[in-house]
C-alpha cells in the first residue's frame, strides 16, 4: 500500500514538473519585434554595443538554464579569484556559516530550554525577554554585529545564531515542560539524581520536540544566510546571487535559486530522518 501511494505521488509530481517546464518554456518564447526594440534600447542605456553584446530580453528558458546547470555542476569547485568561484565553494562557505551559527545556538538553547522547562520560576522570569527578542528580524542585528564584531563572516554567523536560537529554545522548553508526570514520579520514587533524570527520562521524552525546533531553526538559518551574505558580500551563495544579478546573468541567478532550494530540501530531509529515529512509539 505504501509503495503504491509513493508511486502515485511520484507520478503526480513528475506530471506537475512537466507542466511547469512547459509553462516556463511557453512564457519565455521570444517576442521578436517588441523584445528586440526594448533590448536594443536597454543596451544603449547600459553603454553596450548592441547585437551579441546586449543582454537577452526576458527570462531565460529551460534549455538555457539547463545548459548553465550542466556547466556549473560539471566543475563546481573551480576558483578563479574573489568574484569567480564554483557553486560548490560558494555553498560550502554558506553551509559552514550556517552550521557554526546553528550549533552555537543549540549549545545555548537546549540547556537553557531545559532550565526553563523544569523551573516555573525561570520560565516566568525569562519569558518577557524571549517574547521581546523573538520577533526581531535577524537582519536587524546585522548593523550592530558589523559595528561590534568588525568581521563580515563572523557577523553572518552571529545572525544565524540569533535566528536559530528561538525555535530551539521554545521547543525545548515546551518538550521538557510536557514530559509525562508519571515518568517523573517514577524517577522521584527511585530517587534518581537530577542529572541522571535529565538524560535518562526527560531528554528521551522531549527529543522529538527538540528535534522539531532544530528542524525549524535550520530552515530559518538557511533562509537567512542568503540575505545576510547579500549584505556582507565576499563569499557564499547569497553573495553569488547578488553578484550574478549585478552581472545581469539571470541564468546563474536561476541556477543559484534552484541550488538553494535543493540544499534546503536535503537539510530538511536529514532532520526529518533523525526525528523519525527518536520518535516515541508505544
Amino acid at each position: 500500500m505504501g509503495k503504491t501511494l509513493w508511486m502515485r505521488s511520484s507520478m503526480v509530481s513528475l506530471l506537475m514538473l512537466l507542466v511547469l517546464l512547459f509553462v516556463w518554456y511557453a512564457a519565455t518564447l521570444p517576442e521578436a519585434a517588441t523584445a528586440t526594440a526594448a533590448n536594443d534600447e536597454y543596451a544603449r542605456m547600459m553603454g553596450l554595443a548592441g547585437g551579441s553584446d546586449a543582454p537577452k530580453a526576458g527570462l531565460p528558458g529551460p534549455a538555457e538554464v539547463g545548459k548553465t546547470i550542466w556547466e556549473k555542476v560539471s566543475d563546481p569547485f573551480y576558483d578563479n579569484g574573489p568574484n569567480d568561484k564554483g557553486i560548490g565553494i560558494q555553498l560550502g562557505y554558506s553551509l559552514a556559516r550556517v552550521l557554526a551559527g546553528f550549533f552555537l545556538a543549540a549549545a545555548v538553547a537546549i540547556p537553557l530550554g531545559f532550565v526553563i522547562g523544569m523551573s516555573p520560576v525561570m520560565r516566568g522570569a525569562l519569558d518577557p525577554f524571549v517574547q521581546v527578542l523573538k520577533p526581531i528580524s535577524p537582519l536587524a542585528w546585522m548593523p550592530l554585529a558589523l559595528y561590534t564584531i568588525k568581521d563580515s563572516s563572523l557577523s553572518a554567523i552571529f545572525v544565524i545564531f540569533i535566528c536559530s536560537l528561538w525555535p530551539m529554545l521554545i521547543n525545548t522548553a515546551h518538550g521538557v515542560a510536557t514530559v509525562k508526570r508519571e515518568w517523573l514520579n517514577v524517577a522521584l520514587t527511585l530517587e534518581v539524581n537530577p542529572l541522571r533524570k535529565a538524560f535518562r527520562v526527560i531528554l528521551p521524552a522531549a527529543a522529538p520536540t527538540i528535534l522539531t525546533g532544530m528542524r525549524i531553526s535550520m530552515g530559518i538559518a538557511w533562509l537567512v544566510i542568503v540575505a545576510a551574505e547579500m549584505l556582507v558580500g565576499g563569499t557564499g551563495i547569497g553573495y553569488f546571487v547578488w553578484n550574478e544579478w549585478n552581472n545581469l546573468s539571470l541564468n546563474n541567478v536561476i541556477f543559484a535559486i534552484l541550488s538553494i532550494g535543493v540544499v534546503g530540501m536535503l537539510l530538511d530531509l536529514m532532520f526529518g530522518w533523525v526525528s523519525r529515529l527518536v520518535a516515541y512509539r508505544e
